[in-house]
Order: structure tokens, then C-alpha cells, then sequence
């Protein structure tokens, strides 16, 4: 197996392949860094790239991926 395919395989425990649980690391560093505020995705992404061979456009994708995940509730729960 190449690294690659090891980048995009999900893991058993969450889902999360290595590359979104990097962005989440590297977020929620920033995160901490800057008091809590958001972190601008240029400068995730300029963090990410030290861990991660990655295109802007995989970022991105990979940003609205993750942000999906917590907007919609799970099937069959009900809304509040």
C-alpha cells in the first residue's frame, strides 16, 4: 500500500482518514494559539502542508466535508 492510499483510507474507530484528522489537529491548534478565534484557511492550510502533502482545493473540500458533518443531525433524530 502507498502512502497515498494510507492518506484516504478511513479509519475503523471514527471515519476519519489521516488527512481530515490532520486538518482537525492543525484547527484546533491554531484555534488555541489565537484565543479561541477562527483560523483563517490560508493559514491552515500553510500549517497542514508541514504534515501533509495536500492542494488548496483538497483543503477546502475536505473543510466542507468536516463542517457538513456538523450541521446535519443523525438520521431519525429529532429536531429541537
Amino acid at each position: 500500500m502507498n502512502s497515498y492510499e494510507l492518506d484516504n483510507l478511513p479509519d475503523v474507530r471514527d471515519g476519519l482518514t489521516r488527512k481530515e484528522r490532520i486538518v482537525l489537529y492543525c484547527l484546533n491548534q491554531l484555534q488555541k494559539e489565537r484565543g479561541g478565534r477562527n483560523a483563517p484557511s490560508a493559514m491552515l492550510y500553510g500549517r497542514v502542508v508541514e504534515y501533509v502533502n495536500m492542494s488548496e482545493n483538497e483543503l477546502q473540500l475536505i473543510l466542507q466535508r468536516l463542517s457538513s458533518c456538523n450541521q446535519n443531525p443523525p438520521s431519525g433524530a429529532e429536531p429541537t
